[in-house]
């Protein structure tokens, strides 16, 4: 297509808490990568919520499996069972290759199972003394916005005037293995890491250092942690972004994408070990588990159990890379991704990562910036490849007109 000189939108969000400034557009309509407004223009989705949108916005499966769910049963709480919950987690596991799975809502609330499940097993299976566990994280994490979580990130706006912060987090710089062993003391439970930094502007770290921190847990005996919320589910062209270094991680965290961009869906995925710990009383969520987003959640895991998305994505994704490192990276400070999933850094002195992304609305492509002056790319994966190929054209464009 050829794009237009877009609109901007008059957003009236006069009552509405001002924690987020979203771009001045306003969406009515989405299919697969495309979203338009009232007025019917129509806008690439080159963010795809973060990965929540890995198939799409309004997938046909996805679509039909909800809406013959809403036709049934949406919601029990977990005080009973329901039809669905079990076959997604037996389907879940199966795709994770581990024994148990514990359905949460948002990432964030998976995040803070997992923190809860390892120090159960640190004083249950390891002996750490009584309210003495520590967990390694890392400088540049984005594990969500509890109170808890934010006190092990190193992003001052995230932290500021949110304190006093929980205790038990040692924060060591991403990517390093040496600083992991020698964070790593008796009382460590676990090392939580993100296989790529996401918010962080898609960091991928040195190859063999998901591997070195796989060797360094397995000889410490500790738990080795997979935040793969943004990563997992395809968006790198495996399965997994841990798969790229045959790693096999002692806990996932799963959200967005498991969700299918319909429903809030989220997992702790380990084994028995682990998760057996947490008992009736220990843990919960009334919505968690709630057979609308487990009939959703048991479609998406049917559409990657096949291996089609992730290959998919990965021949997309070399494509993808490809071209915006001979478009785009010569006008640009610096570009890496991983599968259907970039980020570059704009140069020093350039306008903003926001005044980019908003200069790329009026070419009818929606990206989001992040740390002032970097742009995240993460489309959908079943985009179309002469869609991705216009969007690239786009962000080619105006990475031309910025240099």
């Amino acid at each position: 297509m050829t794009p237009t000189a877009a609109p901007i939108a008059d957003v009236d969000d006069r009552a509405l808490a001002h924690n987020y400034e979203p771009l001045p557009v306003n969406l009515v309509h989405g299919d697969g990568a495309w979203v338009r407004t009232e007025d019917g223009t129509a806008y690439l989705d080159m963010l795809s919520a973060y990965s929540a949108l890995n198939f799409g916005h309004r997938h046909p499966r996805l679509v039909a499996v909800a809406h013959h769910q809403l036709d049934t049963l949406t919601l029990t709480s977990r005080a009973y069972s329901n039809d669905q919950i079990g076959p997604f987690a037996r389907a879940l596991a199966e795709l994770c290759d581990m024994e148990r799975v514990l359905p949460m809502n948002t990432g964030a609330e998976a995040i803070e199972t997992a923190i809860k499940a390892a120090r159960r097993w640190g004083y249950v299976r390891k002996g750490v003394p009584h309210d003495r566990a520590n967990i390694v994280v890392f400088d540049g994490n984005f594990h969500g916005r509890t109170t808890t979580i934010i006190g092990m990130s190193s992003d001052p706006e995230a932290r500021e005037g949110f304190g006093p912060f929980t205790p038990g987090f040692v924060r060591v710089p991403f990517g390093d293995a040496s600083a992991v062993a020698a964070a790593i003391d008796d009382d460590t439970v676990a090392v939580l890491v993100e296989p790529i930094q996401g918010e962080a502007g898609v960091v991928v770290p040195p190859d063999g250092f998901l591997r070195a921190l796989r060797g360094l847990c397995t000889s410490t005996g500790t738990l080795l942690i997979a935040d793969e919320v943004q990563s997992g589910l395809g968006r790198t062209g495996r399965t997994f972004a841990f798969d790229h270094e045959e790693v096999r991680p002692d806990v996932y965290v799963l959200g967005k994408a498991l969700g299918g961009g319909i429903v809030p869906l989220s997992a702790v995925v380990a084994d028995g070990d682990v998760l057996d710990l947490l008992t009736p009383g220990s843990h919960g969520s009334t919505f968690g588990g709630n057979p609308l987003a487990c009939a959703v959640g048991r479609e998406v895991v049917a559409m990657l159990a096949t291996g089609e998305v992730q290959e998919r994505a990965a021949r997309l994704g070399t494509k993808f890379l490809d071209d915006l490192d001979a478009t785009v990276g010569p006008h640009v400070a610096s570009l890496r991704g991983r599968g259907l999933w970039a980020a570059f850094d704009l140069p020093a002195g350039a306008p903003s990562g926001r005044a980019f992304c908003e200069r790329l609305l009026t070419r009818q492509v929606l990206a989001k910036d992040t740390h002032g002056q970097t742009v995240r790319l993460a489309p959908p994966l079943v985009i179309d490849e002469r869609d991705l190929d216009w969007g690239v054209e786009q962000i080619a464009t105006v990475a031309r007109d910025w240099a």
